[in-house]
């Protein structure tokens, strides 16, 4: 139970991702306050973590590079403090684009036709033409991103992407709906629907707050027949163990226009603020965001044995 233990809320984090992750790391903190539980924030700005004494449990809210690659999942291990969220070997797994692609594939979870373009002794093109999308191998929040549509502007994304790793995944294009899937406990909650404001859903319609730019429409649960929802569901799900993350994910699935889906990612340190999608998902499952977080926390106790 939470109510015995002190938890340090570990937000920021030192890598592209830390204004998300200190709205998320506030969000928690103050959710856990509100249940009466011994909630402390950590302000985590490099790959050094000092934590207060006597923790029990480190809520991990840190976004992207450190806290959802598998570093401070290593880090908490080392000093014997259990934390929340996917291990290990699952977070690295599931950070690292090329590494879940490969699990996806051997697994025969439903995603796009890739290829992975060393450029590590230059940049070049892959090998199948234009609509096709490049991803950085190892960067959230659809940093080192892009929809290349047009062959002119293929070589610069591909130069972007080359700034973040040498290996570099580019995806064939899936025209479709952009949907998304909370799991909680081996459980796929209602679809949410992500509707971008250009048509890109990119780092400028996820956090408008912080770039300005136009939001993203959300609709929850989506407007899916009982077979579709199931089939998104299922991918989901599917994608969730293939990589056998443990106690919850967020998986981006997009849904063409024959109703099939493909799955993108999964993210183990999804957004955490009572607007982010997995709490969305959740609150059209009937869960408050306060009883999320306390779920969150609980059952990552029990993945973690103690």
């Amino acid at each position: 139970m939470l109510s015995s233990r002190k938890i340090a809320v570990l937000m920021g984090g030192p890598g592209s991702e830390r204004e998300v992750s200190l709205a998320s790391g506030k969000a928690v903190l103050k959710a856990l306050l509100g249940l009466g539980l011994d909630a402390t924030p950590v302000d985590v700005t490099s790959t050094s973590i000092e934590l207060p004494p006597g923790v029990d449990l480190a809520f991990n809210l840190i976004h992207g590079t450190f806290g959802e690659d598998g570093q401070l999942q290593a880090a908490m291990e080392k000093l014997g403090v259990p934390y929340t969220g996917a291990g290990v070997e699952s977070s690295r797994k599931a950070f690292d684009k090329n590494l879940a692609k490969a699990a996806f594939v051997a697994a025969g979870v439903p995603t796009p036709k890739s290829e992975i373009v060393d450029v590590s002794n230059g940049v070049r093109l892959p090998s199948f033409s234009v609509p096709f999308v490049v991803k950085a191998p190892c960067q959230g929040s659809s940093v080192g991103v892009h929809i290349v549509k047009d062959s002119a502007k293929a070589m610069a994304a591909m130069e972007d992407a080359a700034r973040y790793g040498n290996e570099i995944l580019v995806e064939e294009f899936v025209s479709g709906y952009e949907l998304t899937v909370a799991i909680l406990d081996d459980q796929a909650y209602p679809v949410v629907h992500i509707i971008p404001p250009d048509g890109e859903y990119d780092f400028s319609s996820k956090y408008p707050w912080l770039s300005g730019g136009k939001g993203s429409q959300y609709v929850c649960p989506a407007a899916l027949d009982e077979t579709t929802t199931r089939k998104v569901q299922e991918a989901a799900l599917a994608a969730h163990r293939a990589l056998g993350i443990e106690v919850y994910s967020r998986v981006d699935v997009l849904l063409d226009d024959q109703g099939h889906p493909f799955v993108l990612e999964a993210n183990t340190i999804p957004g955490m603020t009572e607007t982010s999608l997995l709490p969305k998902s959740a609150a059209a499952a009937g869960i408050s965001f306060p009883e999320l977080c306390q779920r969150i926390g609980e059952l990552s106790l029990k993945a973690r044995s103690c």
